[in-house]
């Protein structure tokens, strides 16, 4: 951990499980808060920040993809792990596509959900060390690795620390195709539960981002049999 505590929110309906998640997670050096849905956890971010956030998937009323869907769609980029009693690779496809960092599934050791969180902060923070003040520019992307922020032609966008992750990734390696799993080492954790077929959705929500066409991509071009590489004006 750093010498300030990581603050994470815990977001699930379960009073039970938030009780025991509180004290593990506080009792491994995290600042730790629990709310029992998206209302609760609007108004911990209105007072306090988080530097990543648990959050249950299946929750009555607003669910947590909702709540993910609703962050992203605000502009919050918090890291987000999400918690589901569901098993299938299905949803825990659909999960990532809304915007989470990482998935866990119900039951799970403690221990496990600590892993987790900490590879996610370890990646965010990663990226925020690189090269103070660095702007690169591809094609008509200025990218700022300080800031993890990116413009299109003087627009900004709204990227998830993934996508950012993944951007960083193929930028560091311009010019040179990276495998799935070499996307997966370098932006999403070796460690993380990713699988191939989930690296390719997060590169299409990516081209989404920065408003790279899906049928004729510019700026990200697939690589048959090797994975994607990151090229300029489509050379």
């Amino acid at each position: 951990m750093n010498g300030k505590s990581d603050r994470v929110i815990v977001v699930d309906d379960d009073a039970e499980l938030r009780a025991l998640l509180r004290r593990f997670l506080t009792e491994h050096g995290f600042e730790t808060r629990a709310v029992d849905g998206g209302s609760a956890l609007d108004r911990e971010l209105s007072r306090n920040p988080a530097d990543v956030i648990v959050l249950d998937l299946m929750m009555p009323g607003e669910d947590g993809l909702a709540i993910c869907r609703r962050l992203r769609a605000a502009g919050d980029l918090t890291p987000i792990v999400m918690l589901t009693a569901r098993g299938d690779p299905i949803d825990r496809i659909v999960g990532l596509e809304t915007g989470a960092d990482d998935y866990l599934p119900k039951p799970f050791e403690p221990r496990e959900l600590v892993a987790r969180l900490a590879a996610v902060l370890r990646r965010t923070r990663g990226m925020r060390a690189v090269a103070a003040d660095e702007v690169m520019t591809i094609g008509s992307l200025e990218i700022n690795l300080s800031t993890r922020t990116v413009k299109r032609e003087g627009a900004s966008l709204k990227l998830s620390s993934r996508e950012f992750a993944l951007l960083e990734a193929l930028l560091q390696s311009r010019g040179r195709p990276l495998s799935r799993a070499q996307l997966i080492e370098r932006a999403l954790g070796r460690d993380a539960e990713v699988t191939d077929r989930a690296v390719d959705v997060h590169v299409a929500r990516l081209r989404r981002a920065i408003g790279d066409r899906a049928d004729a991509p510019e700026l990200i071009k697939t690589v048959w049999g090797v994975g994607y590489v990151l090229v300029s004006d489509g050379a």
